[in-house]
């Protein structure tokens, strides 16, 4: 279980003997390294709210990036980071956090929260948890993606089920929340079904209405569904008595979302930011034996994929500082442009027209004997698929 706000905070001051509060320096976000031995990093984040179970996550990662992973150039010696609680008004607490004119500024967990907080300042903002591919430039030409975007998560079903089927006329019906992350989601499925010739489907539906909608999904070969967790869930149970050759859900990508379904979670595909056991030998930063024990050490428990996008965001940020000298946000901005690299989270690289993640690849998972496993890409793959899903 991760602390509640107040408790994280205690936490952090406890096991790393510094504050999450910013102090009274009202110095400018620009000024240079040499005037300066402190950096000042702000992370908007849920840590209330219904996404407070990995924003509190996000919370926790940075806050050990702070401790003992920011490799910074001289004359910085530490960081001080102020956490702020993106819920209920995202903007609201970047606005708050703001006034204490830190260097660096983290985005927070979620789609929504991130497009909000991007909003609310021209700031640069490092976004490690909004994966919804309208946070791209020029529309947002300040932001620094980590994470792959969603219109890219089912890519890899539709390629792991054509590399075992690659004859098989199939009819793929996309089942998904209208608005934001899940209808960005649908639109890369469908254009990776159309590359690959499948027919494909769309059926949209509003916020708590997936269960009706799923009364209008016809007889098909594979399922794909993408909305809130609580939609995804009901469309599982209202779908998953049919026959599919495969089905998959952005749920089944992570541990606990489907696991009321029990035995009928088995089989189900989904796709994966990151999972330790498949993460890069990287030549930026810790490696993830290190986080994963370190973050058990302070937390109490295994860290989940939006903890790993923070702590490389972190990462991330200290290597353009190193490269730029400066704390100016246009010279970070220039220096990750042009960044090419590797985190214990993966590749990391810019698109140079977008700004989107090009860098890091999704992984699709499949739940084979009660284990999410590894089956896409294939360099990565820990067991092949099974097909049809029994």
């Amino acid at each position: 279980m991760l602390p509640d706000a107040s408790a994280l905070k205690s936490l952090v001051e406890a096991v790393f003997g510094y504050s999450c509060e910013c102090g009274d320096n009202s110095a400018k976000a620009r000024e240079r390294l040499g005037a300066v031995s402190e950096l000042r990093a702000m992370l908007v984040t849920p840590v209330s709210g219904p996404l407070a179970r990995f924003g509190r996550a996000t919370a926790a990662a940075l806050d050990l990036w702070a401790a003992e992973a920011a490799d910074l150039p001289p004359p910085l010696r530490r960081v001080r980071l102020d956490i702020q609680d993106a819920h209920p008004d995202p903007a609201a607490a970047v606005r708050r956090g703001l006034a204490s004119h830190p260097h660096l500024v983290f985005g927070p967990y979620g789609s929504g929260p991130a497009l909000e907080a991007l909003g609310a300042t021209e700031r640069a903002i490092w976004n490690h948890g909004g994966a919804i591919s309208t946070i791209r430039w020029p529309v947002f030409p300040r932001v620094v993606n980590v994470l792959a975007p969603a219109s890219s998560y089912f890519r890899g079903i539709a390629e792991v089920v054509r590399s075992v089927d690659p004859e098989r006329r199939q009819h793929v019906v996309i089942l998904y929340g209208s608005s934001g992350f899940g209808a960005d989601v649908a639109r890369g499925a469908a254009d990776s079904a159309a590359r690959l010739g499948f027919e494909t489907t769309a059926i949209g539906f509003s916020r708590g209405e997936a269960e009706r909608a799923a009364s209008r999904v016809p007889r098909a070969d594979i399922l794909l569904v993408a909305g809130g967790f609580e939609d995804e869930l009901a469309a599982a149970r209202a779908l998953l008595g049919r026959e599919w050759r495969a089905a998959g859900f952005v749920g089944a990508g992570v541990d606990e979302v489907l696991a009321s379904l029990g035995p009928a979670r088995e089989g189900l595909l989904g796709p994966c930011q990151w999972m330790a056991t498949a993460a890069p030998v990287p030549n930026e930063g810790p490696d993830a034996q290190w986080f994963v024990t370190r973050y058990r050490s302070a937390i109490g428990g295994d860290p989940p994929y939006p903890a790993a996008q923070a702590f490389a965001a972190g990462v991330l940020a200290a290597r353009c500082l190193r490269e730029t000298e400066t704390l100016d946000d246009a010279a970070h901005l220039a220096a990750a442009r042009r960044l090419v690299c590797r985190t214990l989270y993966g590749e990391f690289r810019l698109d140079a027209a977008t700004g989107l993640q090009v860098g890091h690849e999704v992984l699709t998972v499949q739940w084979q004997g009660g284990k999410r496993r590894i089956v896409w890409p294939a360099k990565s793959a820990e067991r092949p698929l099974v097909y049809p899903r029994p």
